[in-house]
């Protein structure tokens, strides 16, 4: 930058910030940091020469197009670098490094898919939102080990994601769509679910994927929803409550069930813990059941209205708000820009 565009800078801040600006949206919008304003104002000789010597491994010229030339070759055209540098090796021969043909070819805006097949296309899974309960029901299935070795009894849980409720429970000796199936449509049974009410979402799992499970969830009016293959962050919600599950003081010691009548006695103390003792710190330290049922915001305002009252007691030991008793209005499954318009339509109505 020349030295009248320098003081040319200099002089818009200076006017930006007389008008009321900010001097650092000023520097935003001239692309310089205001630490290379202050530099200017105190020296305004800019005495930095910059590098004087060339780095001893820099490619020259012809070796550049050489690069060029190769990875654009009848032979090499359909290949990346990373196919390229063993190739050339083998035949004796070394141009430049893998990291270099990348760099060249990023610079020259041919580092894109040079094959004939389709690139890799990353699907984002479906963002999903809860603001009531029986909206999103989130599945799987865990072992449970018997005390025979290599025997398991198999936990099939679904939950709402809502309000963090266990909505039914089986075990079984076996996993298939076939057992999955008929538990989905007890829970919706007893949960009294209409056709077209909910989305249950699961993993890649063959009971999930099954031709009976989702001939099942047709007939219910259920719209399926699956995590990606192999990430097990796209089902956040199950493997945490199994997490609480088999890390829970109460789990038998050494992790093994007696028999399967003792499993399926154990699941139905821990899932009545679970729904009406337990406070889950996802929907601010309430019951799931109380959350299902709606009474939570009852038990959220009294909270509310305690910590107020102690705060008028003893205001001194209080510098800021109390804490933030609020209910959790949404609740979203892979968020993406829907959830964030969401919150901040709702952060706007609590506003007001």
């Amino acid at each position: 930058m020349s030295a009248q565009d320098r003081v040319t800078c200099m002089r818009w801040v200076a006017e930006a910030q007389a008008s009321g600006a900010s001097r650092e949206n000023a520097c935003d919008m001239l692309g310089v940091s205001v630490r290379t304003i202050d530099r200017w104002v105190t020296r305004p000789e800019d005495l930095r020469k910059g590098p004087i010597t060339v780095p001893k491994n820099a490619l020259t010229p012809e070796e550049r197009s050489e690069v060029l030339a190769i990875a654009n070759s009848t032979e090499f055209a359909n290949l990346p670098p990373c196919q390229i540098v063993p190739r050339l090796a083998d035949v004796g021969k070394y141009v430049a490094s893998e990291s270099t043909f990348y760099r060249i070819l990023n610079a020259e805006s041919m580092l894109a898919h040079r094959s004939k097949s389709q690139p890799r296309k990353h699907v984002k899974p479906e963002e999903l939102l809860a603001l009531s309960p029986n909206q999103i029901w989130s599945w799987d299935i865990t072992y449970l080990r018997a005390e025979i070795a290599g025997k398991f009894y198999y936990l099939y849980l679904p939950m709402d994601i809502f309000s963090r409720m266990i909505v039914h429970w089986e075990i079984h000796e076996v996993e298939n769509a076939e057992l999955a199936s008929e538990m989905i449509e007890v829970a919706c049974i007893k949960q009294g679910v209409c056709r077209d009410q909910i989305t249950l979402h699961a993993d890649n799992g063959g009971p999930m994927k099954g031709a009976t499970m989702l001939a099942t969830l047709h007939r219910l009016g259920i719209t399926p929803s699956f995590s990606r293959p192999r990430v097990s962050d796209d089902n956040p919600f199950s493997e945490a409550l199994f997490k609480t599950l088999k890390y829970c003081p109460a789990y038998p010691e050494g992790g093994r069930f007696a028999g399967l009548e003792a499993a399926r006695v154990w699941v139905e103390k821990f899932v009545e813990w679970y729904n009406n003792v337990h406070l889950h710190s996802g929907i601010n330290f309430v019951t799931p059941a109380s959350r299902h049922l709606a009474k939570d915001q009852a038990i959220l305002d009294q909270r509310k209205v305690v910590y107020e009252s102690a705060r008028q007691l003893k205001p001194g030991r209080w510098t800021k708000e109390t804490r933030n008793w609020s209910r959790p209005n949404i609740v979203e499954l892979n968020p993406g820009r829907k959830t964030k318009q969401m919150q901040s339509m709702s952060s706007g109505q609590q506003a007001s």
